[in-house]
C-alpha cells in the first residue's frame, strides 16, 4: 500500500546549530491521524513545516502519495495547515477567510455552497458575516479549520490548533476535531505538547526528544511499553516512578532488586522478563512503577505476583475521584531531564587532554563508544539523584534530627483513605507490572505481552 506521507532520515539544521531535526524517519498511512508528541523546543513543528513545505529539508527524502516531494511548492502539495494562532485575516469577514483559499485557486468560481456546507459541518453558519476579532477563541479556531477543509485537502497538518484556548473549551474541540477527521477521511499529522491530546487524538503517537523520534506507535502501547526511560517518563500522569536501582542474581537464592534500604524479591519461578536481569547482575539500572503499579495494603492481603515494601507518607494530593499518596521507602530517585524543556546536554563532559597526549582537545575513546551507543535516544536519558535520604522508622527516628521530606514513590489510593503524615504504611507492589531500564535508559525488562487490548 502506498503511504500517504513518508520521511526517510529527515534532517534540518540551521547553520552551525545543532539539528533540530536529526535522521526522523515516519510513514504515515492514507487517512491515519498521528500525533508528533514531545516537549517544546523538540523539533516536531519542524517536522510539520517540513511536510507542509514551509521549511527546506536538508538531508533526507519527504514522499507524498509514494512520489518524491522534496522540491514540489506548498502550494502544490494539496495539503491544509491549522496553526496555533489562527492565521486569520482581520480584515476579512470569516465567510470571505473561509473562501480565501478557494478564491486564490479560480478567482471566477462561485464557491458559496461550498462555503455554506462548511459552516454547518462546523457549526458556524451564524458568524459567516462577522470578523474575527467579533468571535470567542472557540468560533475563531472552527474558522480556521473551516477555511482548512473548504480545500478539501489530501492531508491536514495541526499545529497545537488548541493550545491557545481554556481548558474546558480545549477538551470540547478536542472531540469535535477527533469525530470530524474520522469523518471526512482525510490524513491528519497533529502537532501538540500535551499527553492528553495524543493520546484522546492519535491513532498512532510519535514521541520526540532533541530532534529524534523515540517512539511511534498506538497510544495504548506508548503507554504500555515506552521503549525507553524518556518515553516512560513523559507519558503518564502522574509521571512514572523511577527509582534506581541494583540487581542481585546469587548462584543459590532468590534473585531481587535492591532499592537501597529496601529490596524487591523476584518470584521464583522467574519470568521470562525477570530472566533477563540475570545478565544486569550488580550493574546500576531503573526501575520505574506506575503509580497503580503499587497500593497501599498489608502483606496479608498480597495477590499473586505481589511483594511487600513500607513507607513513610510525606504528603497526599486529594484529587476528589482520587487521592495521590507521596511515600519515602529511602530509595533514591532517577531523574530524567529535557522533559519540559527539549535540547539535551552531553551525555558525557567533554575532557581536555593532558599536555603531552596529543594534539588539542576531544573525547576519549571510551566516552565516544558511550556517546555512539546512546545516539540513538539522543544525549542524556537519565542521571541519578545523589541526594538520597536516610531510611528510618518513625518509631527509631531520633528526636534531634530533621523529619524526613523527601518523597521517592507516588501511589494511587481512593478518595477515602485517611492516611497521618509522617506515618509508615504497608505497601504491596505488582512486580507484572515492573519496567526495569538500563543506565542508557533501555528499556530491557518490558510488561507482559499478554495485556488486554494491547496486540503487540
Amino acid at each position: 500500500m502506498t503511504r500517504a506521507i513518508s520521511l526517510h532520515n529527515v534532517s534540518k539544521a540551521y547553520g552551525r546549530s545543532p539539528r533540530a531535526v536529526d535522521r526522523f524517519s515516519l510513514s504515515i498511512d492514507p487517512g491515519e491521524f498521528v500525533v508528533l508528541l514531545g516537549p517544546s523546543g523538540c523539533g516536531k513543528s519542524t517536522v510539520l513545516r517540513m511536510i507542509a513545505g514551509l521549511e527546506e529539508i536538508t538531508e533526507g527524502e519527504l514522499l507524498l502519495d509514494g512520489e518524491p516531494a522534496n522540491d514540489i511548492e506548498p502550494r502544490e502539495r494539496g495539503m491544509a495547515m491549522v496553526f496555533q494562532n489562527f492565521a486569520l485575516y482581520p480584515t476579512m469577514t470569516n465567510r470571505a477567510n473561509i473562501g480565501f483559499p478557494l478564491k486564490l485557486e479560480n478567482p471566477r468560481q462561485d464557491n458559496s455552497e461550498r462555503i455554506e456546507s462548511t459552516a454547518r459541518l462546523l457549526g458556524i453558519e451564524s458568524v459567516l458575516d462577522r470578523y474575527p476579532g467579533q468571535l470567542s477563541g472557540g468560533e475563531r479556531q472552527r474558522v480556521a479549520m473551516g477555511r482548512a477543509i473548504s480545500r478539501q485537502p489530501s492531508a491536514f497538518l495541526m499545529d497545537e490548533p488548541l493550545s491557545n484556548l481554556d481548558a474546558k473549551l480545549r477538551n470540547h474541540l478536542r472531540a469535535e476535531i477527533s469525530q470530524l477527521t474520522r469523518e471526512l477521511g482525510v490524513t491528519t499529522v497533529y502537532v501538540t505538547h500535551d499527553q492528553s491530546e495524543a493520546m484522546s487524538l492519535g491513532d498512532r503517537v510519535a514521541v520526540m526528544r532533541g530532534g529524534r523520534l523515540q517512539q511511534v506507535s498506538p497510544p495504548r502501547e506508548v503507554y504500555a511499553l515506552p521503549e525507553n526511560v524518556f518515553v516512560a517518563a513523559f507519558i503518564g500522569t502522574p509521571r512514572i516512578n523511577l527509582l534506581q536501582a541494583v540487581v542481585h542474581a546469587p548462584l543459590e537464592g532468590r534473585m531481587s532488586i535492591d532499592l537501597g534500604r529496601q529490596r524487591l524479591p523476584l518470584p521464583e519461578p522467574l519470568s521470562p522478563d525477570h530472566q533477563l536481569l540475570r545478565i544486569q547482575q550488580g550493574r546500576q539500572i531503573i526501575v520505574g512503577l506506575r503509580s497503580e503499579a503499587a497500593r497501599i495494603a498489608a502483606p496479608s492481603q498480597a495477590r499473586p505476583g505481589e511483594v511487600a515494601l513500607s513507607g513513610i507518607v510525606e504528603h497526599v494530593e486529594y484529587q476528589g475521584h482520587e487521592a495521590l499518596v507521596h511515600l519515602n521507602t529511602g530509595s533514591q530517585p532517577a531523574v530524567v531531564p529535557d522533559l519540559e524543556s527539549a535540547r539535551p546536554g552531553r551525555a558525557v563532559p567533554r575532557r581536555r587532554r593532558a599536555a603531552g597526549g596529543g594534539s588539542g582537545g576531544g573525547v576519549g575513546v571510551l566516552e565516544r563508544l558511550r556517546e555512539r551507543a546512546t545516539g540513538h535516544i539522543s544525549g542524556p536519558v537519565v542521571t541519578l539523584d545523589d541526594r538520597a535520604p536516610d531510611f528510618e522508622q518513625p518509631a527509631t527516628r531520633s528526636p534531634d534530627r530533621p523529619a524526613i521530606t523527601s518523597s521517592d514513590l507516588v501511589v494511587r489510593t481512593g478518595p477515602d483513605m485517611r492516611l497521618r503524615i509522617g506515618g509508615q504504611v504497608p505497601l504491596l507492589v505488582d512486580l507484572a507490572h515492573l519496567y526495569v531500564f538500563d543506565h542508557y535508559g533501555r528499556r530491557i525488562c518490558p510488561l507482559p505481552r499478554d495485556i488486554p487490548g494491547l496486540d503487540v
